[in-house]
């Protein structure tokens, strides 16, 4: 995560809630951040004791080098809101809402975190959303989910129970699915907060996994919900940005800059215009690579929106 206010969420790693030994291994997992489960990971006969468990990871994983997310069960059954009751004095980041198929539901979880943060002394505002596009209903609610609450920080698709409720399959090659990632893309994107792209459940087949992590990058999404450890560093390797991108974004900063000493938004760099949208493209560079490690770069706000 980086202190800047960039915070990288390319791998985002589910947990099964309800298995003590994946929950010990949160603090070596290398990726963005967990998605901790209560929900379809976890039997109904283990509801109550994985609610524990968590609460107790949670509550001792103080010095946290990653984000904690705790997918809850849906809020209209009868388990989602014990869950919330139960983990939320841990402190977790934020939760990841299933079945988030219209903007009433994520509303109504806004309030019970009011409500709980109000009760805890905590500052309201500090547990955020992930609401979990997975549905048709969801794909066409998409654009009024992501701006219903300011916890909103970013939607996530999930092609599993998208395909069940389209009655298709899943495919590795993913036509079935262009339409609905585009729309919840176009809704993220519109409202300014990060989109994570679904899981890929075959841990065994790397090379359909890093193709699919390219296309979904190359489309706009910011992250990928993963199943398995072993595909943090190939979602990793794809979302990171290559050396000659690094160095061209480093030029269109600095070209930038010279403009603005000479009381322009607009300069010419190797024969192509920089103007506020390139810029914009070249400071995302330049805050992944630092955020990545890949780069020492100070990069302030005035540079890249010019001067109040």
């Amino acid at each position: 995560m980086s202190d800047s206010g960039f915070v990288l969420r390319r791998s985002l790693l589910y947990v099964p809630g309800n298995m003590p030994s994946m929950l010990q291994n949160v603090p070596v997992f290398d990726c963005d951040a967990v998605f901790i489960d209560l929900e379809d990971a976890v039997p109904l006969n283990e509801k109550d004791a994985a609610r524990n468990l968590v609460s107790r990871f949670i509550a001792t994983y103080t010095e946290r080098n990653k984000e904690v997310f705790v997918r809850i069960n849906a809020l209209d059954t009868e388990w989602g809101l014990d869950d919330l009751k139960k983990v939320l004095p841990s402190l977790p980041d934020g939760i990841r809402l299933p079945k988030a198929d219209t903007p009433e539901i994520v509303e109504r979880l806004d309030t019970l975190l009011t409500e709980m943060e109000e009760a805890l002394e905590v500052e309201i505002g500090t547990f955020k959303i992930i609401p979990s596009i997975e549905s048709a209903l969801g794909v066409i609610n998409s654009i009024k989910i992501a701006r219903c609450s300011s916890r909103v920080i970013a939607l996530a698709f999930g092609a599993e129970d998208y395909t069940a409720s389209m009655e298709i399959e899943r495919t590795k090659s993913g036509e079935e699915l262009f339409h609905s990632r585009a729309r919840v893309l176009w809704a993220a994107k519109a409202a300014g907060i990060q989109v994570i792209d679904t899981i890929f459940a075959d841990v065994g087949d790397m090379e359909s996994f890093r193709t699919e992590v390219a296309l979904v990058k190359n489309l706009g999404f910011t992250g990928k919900s993963l199943v398995n450890p072993r595909q943090i560093d190939v979602v990793h390797e794809v979302f990171a940005p290559q050396a000659n991108e690094i160095v061209y974004a480093q030029q269109v900063i600095e070209a930038i800059i010279q403009a603005r000493k000479m009381g322009t938004g607009v300069i010419a760099l190797n024969g192509k215009m920089v103007d506020a949208p390139v810029v914009k493209r070249a400071a995302r560079v330049i805050k992944t690579a630092v955020s990545q490690g890949l780069l020492e770069y100070e990069l302030d706000d005035e540079v890249i929106y010019g001067a109040k």
